[in-house]
């Protein structure tokens, strides 16, 4: 069974920074995408960044230039650095992976838990 475990969320002040971490764990056979939703109260879920197998990246207008992903394939994780915080990032934040888990199944979505990211002074 494939799960993510999130971690790296906090209160932070505007201008700050912090780095969210994604771990895969389980059965896993390979990645389509990897990437990184939030929810803000009252507002949909909306896309922030995502990298792809061949390591190509994809960012929300809102969050380019100051948030960076990446990826450590030897441990399945990805990472979400973000800089210069607003008060408008704060939100929910939560891991995703499109990905094949065994060799004979077809590519799944997976979902984190979600770790809050509060940006105030």
């Amino acid at each position: 069974q494939v799960q993510l475990v999130e971690s790296g969320g906090g209160l932070v002040q505007p201008g700050g920074s912090l780095r969210l971490s994604c771990a895969a764990t389980g059965s896993i056979f390979s990645f389509k995408t990897m990437g990184w939703y939030r929810q803000a109260p009252g507002k949909q879920r909306e896309l922030v960044a995502a990298i792809f197998s061949a390591g190509s990246t994809n960012y929300a207008d809102s969050v380019k230039a100051r948030f960076t992903i990446s990826r450590d394939n030897a441990k399945n994780t990805v990472y979400l650095q973000m800089n210069s915080l607003k008060p408008e990032d704060t939100a929910v934040y939560y891991c995703n992976a499109y990905l094949r888990p065994t060799m004979l199944s077809t590519e799944r979505d997976y979902w984190g838990q979600g770790t809050q990211v509060t940006v105030s002074s």
